[in-house]
């Protein structure tokens, strides 16, 4: 699908100089001189190499035209995330690099969504949010700053994200999995 220049969002897929790239950021810039243009920064899906790529308004690129379809953790080894369609009980594996720091928050029977790319898994999408439970952190200090002061801490699935001064170790929080960050203490 064909859009033009200025239609061009972060998140989108691009079909671009014979690679798939996502794309990571845009800027729309209005020049002094000369017409207005869309900055695009994309990210290479299969090599990992980075582009910056300036659109006009009258550019037209192809939208990837991806299919997705719901799966089932089941498993994981040293390299690999196994997976399983319940409604065909199709499994599928994909390399842990595809994957990537999101796999920390995988648990069994978690539904996830694969999109495909010419029948090529290139993205899993967990649920927004998850419940993780704290398996350490700091104590709180006592006369800290008011503002928003976060601590460290590690979640029981290994994954280190900052959280407020009133959790404790063993507290079941939210995580946001788009931005691995803490949402609320349940």
């Amino acid at each position: 699908m064909k859009i033009s220049g200025n239609e061009i969002k972060p998140g989108m897929l691009l079909e671009h100089k014979d690679d798939l790239w996502e794309v990571l950021k845009t800027q729309h810039v209005k020049p002094g001189k000369g017409g207005a243009f869309n900055q695009v920064e994309m990210k290479s899906v299969n090599k990992g190499t980075k582009l910056n790529e300036r659109f006009r308004s009258s550019d037209t690129v192809e939208k990837a035209v991806l299919e997705e379809i719901n799966f089932n953790f089941l498993y994981e080894d040293e390299s690999e995330y196994y997976f399983i369609n319940k409604k065909s009980f199709e499994q599928i594996n994909i390399k842990k690099e595809i994957v990537g720091e999101k796999g920390k928050f995988l648990k069994d029977e978690l539904e996830v969504k694969i999109s495909f790319y010419e029948e090529n898994p290139i993205s899993v999408e967990l649920p927004n949010q998850i419940n993780c439970k704290i398996q350490s952190t700091d104590a709180a200090l006592k006369g800290q700053t008011v503002s928003s002061s976060y601590k460290p801490a590690i979640l029981d699935n290994g994954a280190k994200i900052q959280v407020p001064p009133f959790i404790e170790s063993g507290d079941e929080i939210i995580v946001d999995t788009r931005s691995i960050e803490y949402v609320k203490k349940i």
